[in-house]
């Protein structure tokens, strides 16, 4: 399978993992997770060519582990990113004393004046460092890295998980907690 095959797919994935089960009749136990077996029959009543062997090398090989694969092999899942409701089962964790956000200049007026909200996912979106951050804010146009003050957050009584990918995941970040650069910091 060539990468544009790869990524063509693993995009397939997200969209029926994360989002839209429905587009091929996939059912989702409470926690996100589907059946191999049913997947790979619905894919290909649909006309999406997925052999098992294609989704084990999608998962292997995916940059951002976005996908799960249970320990008897038998189901998948995403491992974060829904906007439809699914209860990931992630413990509370305590976050490191600032993580990062990606986006783009037009969000930041937005941002400034609002905070990070989760939008239609179920949370927001957290990278462990800087140069994941822009990765992820770059797929938008030129990325712009924001420092969220994730210890402070934690210690006001926000809480934050970690993903299996990880990715930290919380429900907001107010902007009193969003260091933008340039900016004088706004008091929470």
């Amino acid at each position: 399978m060539d990468e544009r095959d790869r990524t063509s797919l693993s995009r397939f994935l997200s969209l029926v993992l994360r989002h839209k089960p429905q587009a091929i009749d996939l059912p989702l136990d409470r926690q996100g997770w589907a059946e191999i077996a049913i997947l790979l029959a619905r894919c290909r009543a649909h006309e999406k060519h997925l052999s098992r062997s294609m989704l084990d090398e999608i998962v292997e090989t995916s940059p951002k582990q976005r996908f799960a694969v249970s320990a008897d092999g038998l189901r998948i899942r995403a491992n974060q990113g829904h906007s439809i409701e699914v209860e990931l089962g992630y413990e509370v964790s305590i976050p490191p004393e600032v993580l990062f956000h990606g986006t783009v200049a037009s969000c930041l007026e937005s941002i400034r004046s609002r905070g990070l909200h989760r939008m239609k996912r179920q949370h927001v979106h957290l990278s462990p460092d800087s140069a994941t951050a822009l990765i992820v804010g770059g797929r938008r146009g030129k990325p712009v890295l924001l420092r969220v003050l994730a210890g402070r957050m934690h210690q006001a009584g926000y809480t934050f998980c970690l993903s299996a990918n990880g990715v930290w995941l919380t429900e907001s970040v107010p902007a009193c907690y969003i260091e933008f650069e340039g900016l004088p910091d706004r008091p929470c």
